[in-house]
């Protein structure tokens, strides 16, 4: 549908986004060490590693050999596998593009926590839909839905370049994509879509994006901003507006006078 470049939405609160950067980096190292591991140890990882919901339900027993971890810390350790560099390519560009604002909104802390959150809600979402599944859940999907979530909550009038159709570049604001971005999600889940993309998790990290964005960000930080990601410039105008009214009145004008030697209504 569209493919983000950039976007002109500056950093407020943080000089450097380096929760986004270490969580890029570690998404590709992971891709690396399994990619050059052979098929026989990314499938382990895969197995190991990815969210399996007949087997966190207790449905089904994973071999002992790819038992590695928890069963519950797959709701996590999924997001961190992707089947194929466009996979990893995809989920990572929409992370650089609208991650760092999210970032800057939350604070590293709390954005790294929103993260982890939003990936486990995708893996929570997809076992409630497919409780018997025995196919691996794995990709960033589902945490990037979050982010995708929280900058349309955030930023919807900032301005970002973006591919459309793949080959057609707009400087648009930011929720035409978004918001198109997201029913599609909801449509394919809806109408059953690929069994190879899992439309339930990108829904469970856009329900998570979206609530969590509203307990977590940093007091003061806005809603709805604005164009440049100030608050609303409409606002703005008005409390300038109004001061600059009262600034021109008489100061006799700005404000009656009470108590003794004020002006005094006539009986």
């Amino acid at each position: 549908m569209f493919i983000p470049l950039y976007d002109t939405n500056r950093l407020r609160h943080i000089r450097l986004q380096y929760v986004t950067i270490g969580l890029i980096a570690v998404n590709a190292l992971v891709f690396l060490i399994t990619s050059i591991g052979g098929e026989n140890f990314r499938n382990a990882a895969v197995l190991g590693l990815g969210f399996i919901p007949s087997v966190v339900h207790d449905r089904v027993e994973l071999s002992p050999e790819f038992v590695v971890i928890p069963e519950s810390l797959s709701y996590l350790t999924y997001s961190f596998l992707h089947a194929d560099i466009f996979h990893l390519g995809g989920n990572m560009l929409f992370l650089w593009v609208f991650g760092d604002n999210v970032e800057d909104a939350l604070g590293h802390i709390r954005y790294l926590i929103f993260y982890l959150l939003c990936a486990a809600a995708g893996a929570f979402f997809q076992g409630l839909v497919a409780w018997d599944s025995q196919v691996p859940l794995i990709g960033a999907s589902g945490a990037i839905a979050g982010v995708v979530a929280a900058y349309l909550i955030l930023y919807p009038r900032v301005k970002v370049w973006v591919l459309a159709f793949a080959r057609i570049p707009l400087r648009i604001p930011a929720f035409i994509p978004l918001i198109l971005w997201i029913v599609f999600q909801i449509v394919m889940f809806a109408a059953g879509g690929e069994d190879q993309v899992s439309w339930a998790c990108h829904i469970g990290g856009i329900i998570a994006g979206a609530v969590l964005v509203l307990v977590l960000r940093r007091r003061g930080v806005p809603l709805l901003a604005g164009a440049d990601g100030e608050p609303a410039a409409e606002a703005n105008q008005a409390h300038v507006a109004a001061e600059q009214v009262a600034s021109d009145l008489p100061a006799a004008q700005q404000a009656p006078q009470w108590g003794r030697g004020g002006a005094s209504s006539p009986n």
